[in-house]
């Protein structure tokens, strides 16, 4: 309830006069009453602080309005009939002066009784009557109030809770610390007590002593000097013994108290203060206890061995005062208590044979800290063992290996990547092949142990890390690896780009440098040369997507091409190596070409044009020193050069090549580089071919997507373009297609669906079953051979053979990417070939062994240059003619092609590089040979 402002009644008080204020009650009133604060004069406030029924003294002369405005926490009112009491004080009372409400001037006639209170002490009725009005005159509002005065406003008590809980805190801190402080008084004096009763029973003994002696009076005065020195030398063996163990005991007792003491007075050390002090932007102060626990876990966090040394610490501090306090409780030496401390932390059961209350329970004490101590030291051995063995587990280790090939993600393509490795490192004995994926290394294991396929010696050693970091990267040795492969992601192609772009940044970062080189597979063509603008000399780059296209297109101009490629770039056969040969120094490549028994040379690595391969070289080059000659071989260490053979040199005159027709051409399917396959069969087609593109895409996009590539579809001379839209795996979709008329039906994976290879390669192969179907239904002599089906008995078989008979009216190339996929597929013979990314595996190991042997594969992939190609029998010989195959390696010389190869009318796979050269056989005129031959 705010105080209300009483004006003076008499401006002008008797300092020397002493009157008794009147007495307020304390009255209720309603909070909502707004009532206004009136002026209280100064003579009221002494009573009302006034705490006794005394009077109070009268107020001194220089006591004005402004000193009676200073109300304390509590004022004490009183009415006349109850006594003294307290309340609680509302608000300050500002004193002021009311010119308009002086009753001094109104009541001049009795001035001493204005002064009065009506409370009976004096004065009449009329005084009384006097009085009240006066108090009713001032408890009256002033409607005439100053601008001055309305200005001076009542300011409200500080009553902040801050100050309270400051207070609160002063008093509870003296209070723990009065507390302590007596704590420790008293056990220092029981201390001292204890002292000074050992000292009384010291004396009492040497007086019973000296009495002793006394008694004898004829040998006091022999024997005086005696007394004294033996009682002096019985004191300071008595404090040797007695009050070095007693001192130990204190030390003792007092080492157990202090971490209790500073635990409780943790938070009150003048130190946090002072940095409380300092700190004058932190509000919330952070406790002492708080900041040693913090400071506890941090160190046992960073620091590896903190826990066994703070269990070492443990074990020395329960030893040595264990000591003092058995040294303190027993009779023997401090060294034999020291041991005995040991013997009762080592070994729990060694104190059941003490003697003496004291005794036990020290040894007990010893013994249940050593048991609390081998279970810690327990406890941090187990975990030490299982993280060593989880991280031996999760692949954490580092690895020591040099000379290795090391292996950067995961794909589908890793298992025939690995194989293709085992089988190169087979010659050496076996080699090291380490693998850094983001998988867990059990799993990594689990896949690749499910591969089924005997690594002929060779380890693959799997480790969990990021190749973006680092400290992963040198956990795997990446510095002393002869070759790096960095695999593509199974994500879109931008993004598994982008994650081999920031994998050779992240390599080009080893301070160590690389060793060998980097095989980066790449899923775009437009993003390679940014990836070799970053990695330099050191990257190697395998397109896969511009891989598969290109070996598509051959193989669907050249049926049987495939099966040739995969002779070549796998290690199980026949592939490239480069090797220079002094002794062929000066020789012209012509004769170079028939001196290798085992091998078959393809070109020349120039060491003056800065080691530029050249193939299919011409035949007077001559060898110079420095050269290296590449070969197709077994192995790189299965052949060698041997002397000429005798060889005839018999001219043969061919028949010319026929002239190129016009073909008609299928994609079913949309790939992300369809341009890139456009521009290769423009090359390869003769002019008025045509391509259809049959898939969903709409035909306003396709055209889009083209020309925002780059390609220019009006400057096409070769081929037209034909745009069918449609559903690829729907049967009447396909059936408006004049499918029995294309000579090469090529079904691509899907762009929409090169995220999943289970359903692109389930949707590639949908497509070809009812492609082959309907080739089969709309062939000529489909019902005379169906019905010599039906009577056979056996109508799966029928069904898979009438396919096969529309196999061969034109050729279907899949585009299958999982080699199990490929595998069935394969068995069924419903497709001519099936590619999938068992060739890029391939392909990365070759370059991965040999970075050189990249620069071949490139031209040879290229719709420029040398190619690999099918060539008839009827271009190098007659039919049933007598020949070894240097004979037809010369004849081949005179069409500027090397013959490589050949397949057999009566087989079915082509030999690569076939043994016995010199050996003289007939050749029938439907056998064909593959040959390196330059682009006509």
């Amino acid at each position: 309830m705010p105080q209300i402002k009483i004006p003076n009644s008499n401006p002008k008080p008797n300092p020397n006069k002493y009157e008794r204020p009147p007495v307020l009650k304390k009255s209720r009133t309603n909070s909502d009453d707004v009532v206004p604060a009136p002026h209280f004069p100064g003579p009221l406030f002494p009573a009302v602080r006034r705490s006794s029924p005394s009077p109070p003294p009268p107020p001194p002369a220089s006591s004005t309005a402004a000193d009676a405005s200073g109300f304390s926490d509590r004022d004490w009112l009183f009415p006349s009939f109850l006594g003294p009491h307290t309340v609680r004080g509302r608000g300050t009372v500002q004193a002021a002066k009311s010119p308009k409400h002086d009753f001094s001037h109104s009541h001049s006639g009795s001035p001493n009784r204005s002064r009065s209170m009506p409370s009976g002490l004096g004065g009449g009725g009329h005084g009384k009557m006097v009085e009240s009005m006066r108090l009713i005159g001032a408890l009256r509002p002033s409607t005439d109030v100053p601008e001055s005065e309305k200005e001076a406003k009542p300011v409200a008590v500080r009553s902040s809770s801050s100050t309270g809980l400051s207070a609160r805190r002063a008093r509870g801190f003296k209070r723990s610390v009065y507390l302590y402080l007596l704590i420790l008084t008293c056990i220092f004096s029981v201390s001292y007590a204890i002292y000074l009763r050992n000292e009384v029973t010291k004396l009492q003994g040497e007086i019973t002593y000296l009495l002793k002696l006394c008694n004898d009076k004829d040998d006091v005065h022999n024997h005086s000097y005696k007394v004294l020195k033996l009682g002096d030398d019985g004191s300071s063996s008595y404090f040797g013994n007695a009050d070095s163990r007693t001192v130990a005991l204190y030390t003792v007792l007092f080492t157990l108290a202090m971490p209790f003491v500073f635990y409780k007075c943790l938070d009150y050390f003048p130190q946090v203060k002072n940095l409380s002090n300092r700190t004058k932007c932190n509000k919330e102060e952070v406790p002492l206890k708080k900041r040693i626990a913090y400071m506890v876990d941090v160190c046992f966090s960073v620091y590896p061995y903190a826990k066994l040394l703070a269990l070492l610490f443990a074990t020395i501090f329960l030893i040595g005062f264990g000591g003092l306090a058995l040294y303190a409780v027993s009779d023997g030496s401090l060294a034999e208590a020291l041991w005995l401390s040991w013997t009762f932390v080592a070994d729990s059961g060694n104190h059941a044979d003490r003697v003496g209350t004291g005794q036990r329970i020290v040894s007990v004490s010893i013994s249940s800290g050593g048991m609390l101590i081998f279970a810690m030291m327990l406890g941090l051995v187990s975990d030490a063992i299982s993280e060593k063995v989880d991280s031996l587990r999760k692949g954490k280790s580092e690895v020591i290996e040099r000379n290795h090939i090391l292996i950067l993600g995961w794909s589908d393509k890793l298992g025939s990547l690995l194989k293709q490795l085992a089988i190169a490192n087979k010659s050496i004995g076996g080699g090291v092949v380490v693998v850094l994926a983001e998988r867990d290394k059990e799993e990594m294991e689990m896949d690749i142990a499910k591969l089924e396929f005997d690594f002929m010696g060779t380890s693959v050693i799997c480790r969990s890390g990021s190749p973006l970091i680092l400290a992963d990267l040198k956990k795997v040795s990446v510095s002393k690896a002869r070759a790096i492969i960095v695999l593509a992601s199974d994500e879109n192609a931008d993004q598994s780009d982008a994650r081999a772009l920031r994998v050779v940044l992240s390599l080009t970062g080893v301070k160590e440098g690389l060793k060998g080189h980097v095989v980066v597979e790449m899923s775009d063509l437009d993003n390679e040369p940014l990836v070799k603008l970053v990695g330099g000399e050191l990257i190697e780059t395998v397109v896969a997507h511009d891989v598969i296209g290109r070996l598509m297109i051959q193989c669907a101009l050249q049926p049987g091409l495939a099966q040739i490629w995969e002779n070549i770039l796998g290690f199980e056969n026949a592939e490239f190596y480069v090797k220079r040969w002094p002794q062929l120094d000066g020789m012209r490549f012509e004769d170079v070409l028939i001196s290798f028994p085992e091998a078959i040379p393809c070109g020349i690595k120039v060491a003056s044009d800065g080691g530029k391969i050249i193939l299919n070289p011409e035949d007077n080059y001559v060898l110079r020193e420095g050269d290296e000659v590449l070969v197709i071989a077994e192995d790189d260490d299965t052949y060698a050069p041997d002397p000429l053979p005798e060889v005839h040199r018999v001219p043969f005159h061919g028949v010319i090549p026929p002239p190129k027709y016009p073909e008609r051409i299928l994609f079913c399917g949309w790939r992300r580089d369809i341009d890139d396959m456009i521009l290769v069969l423009e090359a390869f087609l003769a002019p008025g071919s045509e391509l259809w593109m049959f898939n969903e895409v709409p035909i306003k996009e396709r055209e889009k997507k083209l020309t925002d590539g780059g390609f220019d579809i009006f400057g096409l001379v070769n081929i037209k373009l034909v745009h069918h839209e449609g559903n690829a795996v729907i049967r009447r979709h396909l059936e408006d297609l004049p499918l029995e008329t294309f000579d090469s039906i090529l079904i691509l994976a899907d762009e929409s669906l090169e995220d999943s290879i289970v359903h692109s390669d389930s949707r590639s192969l949908a497509t070809l079953l009812l492609i082959r179907d309907i080739q089969s239904k709309r062939l000529p002599d489909r019902d005379t051979k169906s019905a010599a089906s039906r009577h056979s008995g056996f109508s799966h078989s029928s069904w898979i053979r009438e396919m096969q008979q529309a196999s061969d009216k034109s050729i279907i190339i899949s585009e299958i990417l999982d080699s199990r996929t490929r595998n069935l597929v394969s068995v069924s013979r419903i497709s001519d070939y099936v590619l999938s990314n068992e060739l890029v595996s391939m392909a990365l190991a070759m370059v991965a062994e040999d970075k050189q042997i990249n620069r071949v594969l490139e031209e040879l992939f290229a719709e420029e240059g040398n190619e690999m190609c099918i060539r008839p029998a009827e271009f190098y010989l007659f039919d049933q003619e007598e020949l070894c195959f240097y004979e037809i390696m010369i004849r081949g010389r005179q069409r500027q092609e090397i013959v490589i190869g050949y397949r057999l009318a009566t087989t079915e796979r082509a030999i690569i590089n076939p043994p016995d050269k010199s050996k003289r056989r007939k050749w029938s005129i439907e056998d064909v040979f593959v040959v390196i031959s330059i682009d006509e």
